[in-house]
């Protein structure tokens, strides 16, 4: 899948067979859902930023903050070992949980070349 990007917002890019238009919806939006369609890329393009531009215009008028894709907060369950064990080593290497996660996931997307 690919996506577009714009004023820090990444939305999708699909097709519809059925309906014959490409579509997509911005993500990371956890309650606000903004989506858009176009026959070519272009129109597909412009649909997305013109409902990014309404969004933000629309929260700024309402006198409300516009939502920020993917807050940079995540809920994350691992086994109670595991935790165990990331505990312990952050205890004796200095850091934190949060950055030792930070850590691995940079490393391991350092590996898969699609992101």
């Amino acid at each position: 899948m690919d996506f577009l990007e714009y004023k820090g917002y990444k939305g999708s890019v699909e097709y519809s067979k059925e309906d014959n238009c490409l579509y997509g919806k911005v993500q990371g939006m956890s309650k606000d859902l903004i989506t858009y369609e176009g026959q070519t890329l272009d129109e597909l393009r412009k649909d997305f930023e013109d409902g990014i531009d309404s969004y933000i215009n629309g929260c700024l008028a309402d006198g409300v903050e516009p939502a920020k894709p993917f807050s940079g907060r995540l809920n994350l369950r691992m086994p109670s070992e595991l935790h165990s064990r990331v505990a312990a080593f952050v205890m004796t290497s200095g850091t934190t949980i949060n950055d030792f996660i930070n850590k691995a996931i940079k490393n391991e997307l350092k590996h898969t070349a699609a992101f």
